[in-house]
């Protein structure tokens, strides 16, 4: 099977963001159960932290990048009008930008506070 085989890249992104995911839900729940923040000064001290903020916005890139595979797969796979597939796969992309963006000012916004 050639790198360049149908399908194989998006297959590596999805479980090495797969991964990704599982590793830092399971950090940020310990984080949660052992040294919950008390309140929201702690919180945001919390997301101010350079590694936390890294972490947090590598773990939304990640999310980002998992959602758009999954989806343009099952749109590609089972959506046949090429108007629609497009209008659809544009719409969740642009979707997907703006929560992103959105995670990008809540981070430098937990930094500026």
């Amino acid at each position: 099977m050639s790198r360049t085989a149908s399908g194989l890249k998006a297959w590596v992104l999805q479980r090495a963001t797969a991964v990704y995911i599982g590793l830092f839900s399971l950090y940020f729940l310990l984080q949660m159960l052992l040294a919950p923040p008390d309140d929201w000064v702690q919180w945001r001290a919390l997301f101010a932290a350079t590694p936390m903020a890294v972490a947090m916005l590598v773990f939304m890139l990640a999310i980002l990048l998992h959602a758009w595979v999954g989806v343009r797969d099952v749109l590609i796979d089972y959506v046949k009008p090429f108007w629609l597939r497009l209008s659809l796969l544009t719409l969740i992309a642009l979707i997907l930008v703006a929560c992103g963006l959105w995670t990008l000012q809540l981070l430098i916004l937990a930094r500026l506070n």
